[in-house]
């Protein structure tokens, strides 16, 4: 278990590396690789902790390496739709499940982020959809809470589309444009941490918002 998570963590953190390595064995074939696991972080509750803003950023670097198979224009709308797949399937699963998911504790499931991403809409709405896209963890369990709490699916859509356009445009083009600056390329690693920070920076100040509440009561 240990050595499967430190290879989990290796490949989080130098997965340009893994992703280049994917496109030289596999070539094309990286394009359902990438689908996949995006479809999955995004689509399967059991699975929030699959590498997603550094993978899309990976992406747009390698695909502006010459002599891949990847290609930017073919990138960015495949990895939209398997974003917005795996948003429709956690939807549905949500709606098929139904409010039963907070009154049974299920293994797989954990009940502490399903709370967050609930308080996430009760202050932010249906716009939880969009912002969350940009928050590792709360973005798989946004389309989830969205289906138990049974918002109607065109309003659902309208956020889905709006939210996974703006994620997948901007991380594959900022690693398209900046990711083989060659100080970047150096730094990689702390490139990633950066991102996991940033991304997860609005769930810290509201965990720390909350524990100061605490104290003052």
């Amino acid at each position: 278990m240990v050595e499967l998570l430190k290879s989990f963590i290796d490949i989080v953190l130098h997965i340009d590396v893994h992703l280049q390595q994917w496109v030289t064995d596999y070539r094309s074939l990286t394009y359902l690789f990438l689908f996949v696991i995006i479809f999955m972080e995004t689509g399967l509750v059991v699975t929030p902790f699959l590498p997603g803003d550094s993978l899309l950023f990976s992406a747009g670097m390698v695909a502006a390496l010459s002599g891949n198979p990847l290609n930017i224009a073919i990138l960015i709308p495949l990895l939209i739709c398997a974003a917005f797949g795996g948003d429709n399937t956690n939807y549905f699963v949500g709606r098929l499940l139904g409010k039963t998911v907070y009154e049974k504790n299920y293994r797989l499931i954990r009940r502490e982020y399903l709370d967050k991403t609930h308080a996430f809409y009760e202050k932010h709405g249906g716009k939880t959809l969009i912002i969350a896209r940009f928050m590792p963890i709360i973005r798989t369990f946004a389309p989830f809470v969205a289906g138990v709490g049974t918002m109607r699916y065109f309003r659902f859509i309208s956020f889905s589309v709006v939210g996974n356009i703006l994620w997948v445009v901007s991380f594959s083009l900022a690693g398209y444009f900046f990711g083989n600056i060659p100080l970047v390329k150096k730094n990689f690693t702390l490139v990633v941490l950066c991102i996991i920070f940033i991304s997860m920076l609005p769930m810290i100040i509201a965990v720390l918002k909350k524990m100061l509440a605490k104290k003052e009561v």
